[in-house]
């Protein structure tokens, strides 16, 4: 029998990349966006959701236990962008990111985890972020979001081993997608005492993604984790400078760490 996958955010990007490579596959996958209509050239069906709203979580979960009977894979992957001086970011935009990238993530989990008790049977795949692992200047909320999913899943997974219930996190680094068109950018202000470095930053940051590698790479990436009996808890993807400096933190004073990110940023 085919497992029934879902993932958040499907219409673009990784998510869109993830679900063709399962598609062709022989995956039943069912992405979501919130507009939806927009998305009919799709290879496999693109949902209705919006992962701030407990209602369209729960009627989109219904819809396809409905349709298939069953959920095997839930693909955590809708999330947004944020950069900006903390200083100078809205707070309605602060907890909006969260709203998206933390407590939406927690919700669809919610929303999925008693079919699969029932199926006694699951795994769910958070994609965070390698910017998770650090706090990077100009994006210091993103990082915070994402980190805050890779700690709650640590938790999850313990609280969920009893249902044969599996999580995982896979921490995406920069791949060519429409990421940056989507963040919320605080405006670059003349008069702000940020305006230069938060430029250059900026400016640093969007050909990072431009440059990125091909997203398929994240799709084999997660196939592989669908068919590994006992995924770890955290997964890295992307290039090895970038998975490297995981390990660099881990080892490295603080300060000197700090030193290497403000050369990098030429801060």
């Amino acid at each position: 029998m085919s497992k029934v996958v879902l993932i958040t955010g499907g219409s673009s990007g990784i998510g869109k990349s993830i679900g063709e490579f399962l598609n062709s596959r022989g995956f039943v996958v069912y992405g979501t966006s919130r507009q939806p209509e927009k998305c009919r050239d799709s290879k496999f069906p693109i949902l209705l959701l919006d992962v701030k709203d407990v209602v369209s979580i729960k009627k989109l979960v219904e819809t396809i236990i409905q349709r298939e009977g069953r959920l095997d894979v839930l693909i955590n992957n809708a999330g947004v962008g944020i950069t900006g001086p903390i200083e100078e970011i809205p707070e309605v935009e602060i907890k909006g990111n969260f709203e998206t990238n933390f407590f939406g993530p927690i919700n669809v989990i919610k929303s999925v985890l008693p079919q699969m008790r029932q199926q006694k049977s699951g795994l769910i795949i958070n994609i965070t972020s390698i910017a998770g692992y650090m706090g990077l200047p100009y994006r210091g909320i993103y990082s915070a979001s994402k980190a805050a999913l890779e700690i709650i899943t640590e938790s999850f997974r313990m609280e969920l081993k009893d249902f044969n219930i599996q999580m995982t996190n896979v921490a995406p680094g920069d791949f060519a997608t429409n990421i940056a068109a989507g963040r919320f950018h605080a405006p670059l202000l003349k008069e702000s005492p940020y305006n230069k470095p938060y430029g250059s930053t900026l400016e640093l940051m969007n050909s990072h993604v431009d440059s990125g590698s091909n997203p398929e790479i994240m799709a084999k990436a997660v196939l592989k984790i669908i068919n590994t009996k006992n995924p770890k808890v955290h997964y890295k993807v992307g290039a090895l400078m970038q998975k490297f400096s995981i390990v660099l933190k881990r080892i490295l004073p603080d300060k000197l760490y700090e030193k290497l990110l403000l050369n990098h940023y030429k801060l």
